[in-house]
């Protein structure tokens, strides 16, 4: 892995950020101790999620929306 020195990343940070967009890891270092390890983030799907991914896999019980009993609510409101 790559070594950087703090110096270097305020001297030039847009050059720091590009060896990162460029899938380099880098060790920071300050007077020669390793301070930080820097990894590039993994590219994101730009695609939404597909709709229905979990159909059927939950269903939603008859009492869903039932008033909670009075020791819940209780709780909830710290009484």
């Amino acid at each position: 892995m790559t070594t950087i020195s703090v110096q270097e990343i305020q001297r030039n940070p847009l050059a720091f950020l590009q060896r990162l967009e460029a899938g380099e890891a880098l060790v920071v270092v300050r007077d020669e101790r390793p301070l930080a390890e820097v990894l590039p983030l993994t590219a994101t799907t730009s695609q939404p999620r597909p709709f229905g991914l979990c159909a059927g896999r939950f269903t939603v019980p008859a009492d869903f929306d039932r008033p909670l009993p009075d020791e819940v609510i209780k709780e909830f409101e710290g009484a």
